[in-house]
Formats: C-alpha cells, structure tokens, sequence
C-alpha cells in the first residue's frame, strides 16, 4: 500500500511539473495586493480577429488540459478558470458569443450556450459557465431571467448570464471565488457531451484568440495573440 501510495504521489507531483499554473494560483490567494498584475481584463471586447469575448474579466489560472492539482496528467482540466477580483455574487459573468442558452432544471450554479460554430461552420458546439452561486447552495448567482427548466433562450454576445461564485456542490472541497468556462463538443444530434472529459472540449485559445491552453506554459497574466 505505501508503494502504490508513494507511486500516485510521485505522479501527482509530476503531473504538477508539467503546468506552470500553481505559483500563480497561490500567489492570487496569499498576496492579494499583487492581483492586479495577474488580471486580464478585456471589458467585453474581444482580441482582434476572435469571435468570442472573455465571458468574465479576472486572473486565467487553470488552463485548457490543465494537470495541475486537483487534477493530474490522467485527468485535466477541461476549460479555463478565470479567478474574479470580488465578492461571491459581484464580478459577472458574460455570453462569450451568440446562441441559445440552457439551463437545466437541476443546475444550480451552471447554464450551457448552443452555437453554429464560428470557425467551422456547420459545425455546432456549447459554451458552458458554472459556479455561479454561493459556497453554502443558499443562493444562485444566474440572472433571474434564466431560472431551472430554461431551454433554448436567445441570447446575444455579452448578455449578462450571472455573477461569479463558489460554488462547488454539496459535500465538495471548497473552491475560490471563480468562473470555469469551457467549449463542449456536440453529440449527433446536437445535444451536448459530457464537459467532465477533455476528449469532449475543444481549446478555447482560437476561439478567445488568447493563448489559454496549457500547451507552451503562457505566462499570466494571459492577454491577446499578436
């Protein structure tokens, strides 16, 4: 047991190693005087030449296929989490591009946008926000004007889906005040996969025009491709 033990922490801490995410991500929570040089801010403008907007302005911690603790090299990260300067309930949260919004009846702190895909079209994907409420599961943080049960809204780029939170599920570690924002894969159909797999997302940086994949360790804070 302590060899299988001592083999799974030597491959967290390797898995680790092949992210340059951690230092920042600590240094985000210990000195919270240094966080205005790790912000990216765009104010709903997007970089030149990209479709989508950053759906939150903040810190880009996490990045797409991600190793870094919580998750390893067997399990990494599927979007990007943009860590807001604020309040639970205060930095918002934006549509990154046109399409029609779902939330359904037992999300609490997540909606998903469908959307004919702007760089291969006739292609459909998700975009999908989450954490939008408080630690404790008392309040959501979604605009009211998307509530349980929401199924294909219109909405246009920059519509105000909610505000960012901590919320992480009952009975889950607790987590930084945050935005994972992630592109999902369609099924067949149309329907969207499953976003806890990696192989179901796609790297958000052409769409963004950020360089947001772990791929070349990007230093932070993370700003427009020239």
């Amino acid at each position: 047991m302590l060899v299988v033990g001592g083999g799974y922490a030597g491959f967290r801490l390797y898995s680790a190693s092949q992210s340059n995410s951690i230092a920042p991500i600590q240094q985000w929570f210990s000195d919270v005087a240094s966080r205005r040089a790790l912000i990216t801010m765009r104010n709903q403008v997007a970089c030149p030449g990209a479709p989508f907007i950053l759906p939150s302005d903040g810190f880009i911690g996490l990045l797409w296929n991600d190793p870094a603790g919580p998750y390893t090299l067997l399990n990494t990260h599927t979007g990007v989490d943009i860590f807001g300067d604020g309040e639970p309930g205060e930095v918002p949260v934006y549509a990154a591009y046109d399409g029609y919004l779902t939330r359904l009846d037992s999300w609490f702190s997540t909606v998903i946008i469908r959307h004919d895909d702007p760089l291969q079209p006739g292609r459909i994907i998700w975009t999908y926000y989450t954490h939008m409420a408080a630690r404790d599961g008392e309040e959501s943080f979604i605009a009211p004007e998307f509530p349980p049960g929401t199924h294909g809204v219109w909405v246009t780029q920059g519509t105000l889906l909610g505000y960012q939170g901590e919320y992480a599920g009952e009975g889950a570690r607790p987590i930084g005040l945050h935005l994972h924002f992630s592109i999902v894969q369609s099924e067949p159909d149309g329907a969207f996969k499953n976003e806890s797999r990696v192989a179901n997302t796609l790297d958000p940086s052409p769409y963004l025009g950020m360089p947001v994949a772990i791929t070349g360790f990007p230093e932070r804070p993370i700003n427009c491709e020239s």
